[in-house]
């Protein structure tokens, strides 16, 4: 199947983003209540993850491994990755704009986070772990790197508990789409 990267790009310029359901049926979602993960003082993490970074037990690298970060973030019981959207990840990714985040230890692959670039926005789409600790580094280095490259927005799509320990938090659709607005007009690059 070809899909049009322009049009999907545009979907989630305008603050929707691509999901399957339950029968691998691909739709575009929006969402009342967005989750972002600020990118000033107001994140946060535990003391005991200082602890880990401290160590330097993790190396960074983007897009080392693409498509096993991809694979990594579909593989749970319930996932909405469906082959299809694992097909547009990897030609969004060939295309420049869909990226991974990784944390590895040694030479293996320790956790990541799968996400778009689009202007000043970068659109997280999933995360993982193979090793304890692994994503959180992962989230914690993407933050740094976000703030050096002078990125607007986080987008964390939706809440969950792991987020909220980084201080993530919720907008209004109103806040969020003025806010994906002025990313938009910006050109941040993550390499």
């Amino acid at each position: 199947m070809k899909y049009d990267v322009a049009t999907i790009i545009e979907g989630y310029a305008q603050g929707y983003f691509l999901m399957a359901d339950e029968n691998n049926v691909l739709g575009w979602y929006g969402s009342r209540d967005r989750t972002l993960i600020p990118l000033d003082e107001r994140f946060r993490y535990p003391k005991s993850l200082r602890r880990v970074l401290n160590q330097e037990r993790f190396t960074v690298a983007i897009n080392r491994d693409f498509p096993a970060v991809v694979e990594e973030c579909a593989n749970r019981e319930t996932t909405w990755i469906s082959p299809e959207l694992k097909d547009i990840y990897w030609l969004l990714h060939q295309t420049g704009w869909a990226y991974s985040f990784e944390t590895w230890q040694g030479d293996e692959l320790a956790g990541g986070i799968l996400g778009l670039v689009i202007g000043g926005a970068f659109i997280g789409e999933s995360m993982f772990y193979r090793i304890p600790e692994g994503s959180k580094v992962a989230m914690v280095k993407l933050v740094e790197r976000l703030r050096e490259r002078k990125f607007v927005l986080f987008d964390a799509q939706m809440m969950n508990p792991h987020l909220e320990r980084f201080g993530a938090y919720g907008v209004s659709e109103e806040d969020y789409q003025e806010l994906l607005y002025k990313a938009l007009q910006c050109q941040c690059f993550l390499i």
